[in-house]
């Protein structure tokens, strides 16, 4: 498992639609049963569930959990603290989740430009 350090130091996240939790665990730095622990804790994080139970997340899901590993291992948010901050993202835009955004899509557009040199 990662250390828990910077955003900017975790994979990049692959251009799919669908992840496995064994996928989810190794783009954020944190164990399945952690993962699973959030989905209780986070009514924002829900994979989809199919067959056996097994989840599905997708990419917003991914990012989601990037920004609570923030907030709990770099800023020191509690479990209730990150809860109360990600509900008051409803009326304000979060900079971490943005920047988290744009770094991905810079990361995605240099290699779209590298596969096309």
């Amino acid at each position: 498992m990662l250390e828990p350090s910077n955003n900017n130091e975790l994979p990049v996240i692959p251009a799919k639609r669908y992840f496995t939790i064994g996928e989810v665990s190794e783009l954020c730095g944190v164990k399945p049963h952690v993962l699973r622990y959030w989905e209780q804790e986070f009514i924002e994080l829900s994979p989809i569930k199919r067959r056996g139970n097994r989840r599905y997340y997708q990419r917003h899901d991914v990012l989601m959990i990037r920004q609570i590993r923030s907030l709990l291992y770099e800023q020191g948010y509690t479990i209730g603290g990150a809860r109360a901050h990600l509900s008051s993202d409803d009326a304000k835009e979060d900079s971490t989740r943005t920047k988290q955004l744009i770094h991905q899509m810079v990361s995605e557009l240099e290699e779209i430009l590298e596969l096309l040199k």
